[in-house]
C-alpha cells in the first residue's frame, strides 16, 4: 500500500510538473491576457472600479434613514447652584419670604433642586433627507466617478497592452538573430575548415586562416553577447506580464505570425481613444460640480425624530433599580425610567454666506474651462500623434523592403564569392568582407523588421485599435 502511495504521488508531482511546463509557453496573445490578469497596473485598477463602486453606494446611503443610537450615563459629584432673586414679596419666589440678613433684590444661591447627581439617558435619533439638491447631484457624480474609474482602468490596459506587445517582439526578433547568428558561425566555420585545408596543401597563406578564424571568435562572441540581452529582454517581458521573475519563459510564437499590412487604412475617431475619454469623464465631472455649488444654495428638506428614555437619581446605584410600587408612567416614582418622542421636519434656507459660494461657483466654472481647453489641446496633440504614427509606418514599411532586398542581394554576393574562392578565382579577403557586409545587411533587416511591428503598435494605439473602447451597446 505505501509502495502505491508514492507511485500515486510521483504520478500527481509529474502531471503537475507538465501543467507548470505547458503554462510556461506563451504567444502573444497569452502574454496579453496573462498580463491583463496580473499586471500590478491592470490590478489596482481593477482596485479602483471596485472603490468607486463602493463609492457610488455610499452616496445612495446618503439618502437612506439616518439612525443612531445613545446611551449615557452621568454622575455630578457637586452640583452646580441655583442662583436667584430674593423678593419676598413675590408668590413666585424660589426662596422663603424670611431670610436672615437678606434683603429684597439680593442675589441669592441655593442647591439645585431641579437635577439630581446621577443621571441615564437612552435613545435613537432618526433623520431622513427629503429633498437636498446637493445629494440629488452627488448621485449623479458617483455614477460619472464609476464611469472615470472604468475609462482610467481601460487606459491603463492599452498601456500594458502596448508595453507587452513591445517587449515581446523585441524578444522574437532578437530569437530569431540568435538563430542567425548560429547560421552565420556555421557558415564562417564551414570557411575555416575548408581556408586550413587549402593552407594545409599549401594553396592558401597562413593570413587567410587567421582572417576567418578572427571573424568565427568576433561572431562567437557576439552571440554571447547578444544571448545575455535576450536573456535581459526576456526579463523586461516577464516584468510587463507580472510573470513570476524566477520562472522560466517560452514564446511559441514567430515574425511569421506577425500581421504587417502593406498600406494604411485607418479613420480617427476621438471617442476611439482611452485618454480622449478620460478627460471626457473629468469633464462630465466637473459639470456635475458647477451644479452641485449652484445646489448648494438651494433650501433642503429633513424628517427627524428622536425616541429614547430618561431617568434621574441621586446616585449612580438608583439609575438601574426597577420600582414596582409605580405602575404607570405617568404617575410618579422614584427611580424609574421613562420615556420621550419628538418628530418633525427642519426646513433650511440659506440666505447669505458671505459671497463664499459665489466664488466657489466661479472656481468651478473656471476649472471647467480649464477642462474644456485641456480637450481641445487633447485633440489636437491626437492629431499630431496619429500623423506621426501614420508617416513611421509608411517609412519602415519601405524601410523594410529596401532593406530586405539588401540582405538578399548581400547574400546572393557572399554565395557567389565563396564559390569563387573555392574555385580559386577569388580572395580570401573579399569572401570576409561579404561575409561582412550580409550581416550588417541582416542587421538591418531584423532592425527594420522590429520598426514595422514597433510603429504597428504604436499606430493602432494612435487610431484606438489597440483595446477597441466598448461601444454603448457592449457598455449596457
Amino acid at each position: 500500500m505505501k509502495q502505491f502511495y508514492k507511485v500515486f504521488v510521483l504520478l500527481v508531482g509529474l502531471a503537475s510538473a507538465q501543467t507548470v511546463l505547458a503554462q510556461t509557453t506563451f504567444t502573444l496573445q497569452q502574454c496579453i491576457d496573462y498580463a491583463l490578469e496580473n499586471s500590478v497596473q491592470v490590478q489596482n485598477a481593477k482596485v479602483d472600479e471596485e472603490i468607486a463602486k463602493a463609492r457610488v453606494k455610499e452616496t445612495v446611503g446618503i439618502g437612506l434613514p439616518q439612525i443612531d443610537g445613545s446611551v449615557a450615563l452621568q454622575h455630578n459629584q457637586k452640583l452646580q447652584r441655583f442662583f436667584g432673586l430674593f423678593n419676598p414679596d413675590s408668590e413666585f419666589s424660589f426662596f422663603p419670604p424670611t431670610i436672615p440678613n437678606a434683603q429684597s433684590g439680593d442675589v441669592l444661591a441655593a442647591q439645585n433642586f431641579f437635577q439630581l447627581k446621577s443621571a441615564g439617558n437612552a435613545g435613537l435619533n432618526i433623520n431622513q433627507i427629503l429633498f437636498n439638491g446637493s445629494y440629488l447631484v452627488g448621485l449623479k457624480a458617483a455614477s460619472s466617478y464609476k464611469e472615470l474609474s472604468i475609462k482610467a482602468s481601460g487606459q491603463t490596459k492599452e498601456e500594458v497592452v502596448l508595453q507587452v506587445s513591445k517587449a515581446y517582439y523585441l524578444t522574437i526578433i532578437n530569437t530569431e538573430r540568435t538563430k542567425l547568428f548560429d547560421a552565420n558561425i556555421a557558415r564562417v566555420d564551414s570557411l575555416l575548415r575548408s581556408t586550413k585545408a587549402l593552407y594545409d596543401n599549401g594553396f592558401a597563406e597562413k593570413i587567410d586562416v587567421d582572417r576567418v578564424r578572427v571573424t568565427y571568435n568576433n561572431l562567437v562572441t557576439e552571440r554571447d553577447k547578444f544571448i545575455n540581452l535576450q536573456a535581459i529582454a526576456l526579463e523586461l517581458l516577464k516584468f510587463q506580464m507580472g510573470y513570476p521573475m524566477d520562472q522560466p519563459l517560452v514564446l511559441s510564437g514567430n515574425l511569421e505570425e506577425a500581421s504587417v499590412p502593406e498600406a494604411l487604412n485607418e479613420t480617427l475617431d476621438y471617442e476611439n481613444r482611452w485618454d480622449y475619454q478620460v478627460l471626457q469623464a473629468n469633464k462630465k465631472l466637473q459639470q456635475l460640480d458647477l451644479k452641485n455649488q449652484y445646489a448648494a444654495g438651494m433650501p433642503s428638506l429633513v424628517a427627524f425624530a428622536n425616541l429614547g428614555y430618561s431617568t434621574q437619581s441621586n446616585n449612580i446605584g438608583g439609575i438601574f433599580k426597577t420600582n414596582s410600587a409605580v405602575e404607570s408612567t405617568d404617575q410618579i416614582g422614584p427611580d424609574k425610567w421613562y420615556g420621550f418622542s419628538t418628530f418633525g421636519v427642519s426646513l433650511n434656507v440659506p440666505i447669505f454666506s458671505g459671497l463664499q459660494r459665489t466664488y466657489r461657483v466661479q472656481q468651478s466654472r473656471l476649472n471647467l474651462m480649464k477642462t474644456e481647453n485641456l480637450s481641445k489641446q487633447l485633440r489636437s496633440a491626437i492629431d499630431v500623434e496619429a500623423k506621426n504614427a501614420a508617416t513611421s509606418f509608411n517609412n519602415s514599411i519601405k524601410s523594410l523592403a529596401s532593406q530586405k532586398e539588401n540582405m538578399d542581394l548581400a547574400d546572393n554576393v557572399a554565395r557567389v564569392t565563396k564559390i569563387k574562392y573555392e574555385q580559386g578565382v577569388g580572395s580570401n579577403l573579399e569572401v570576409i568582407d561579404a561575409e561582412a557586409s550580409l550581416r550588417e545587411a541582416q542587421t538591418n533587416y531584423y532592425n527594420a523588421l522590429y520598426e514595422v511591428l514597433i510603429s504597428k503598435i504604436d499606430l493602432d494605439k494612435a487610431y484606438g485599435k489597440l483595446v477597441p473602447v466598448p461601444t454603448t451597446t457592449e457598455k449596457k
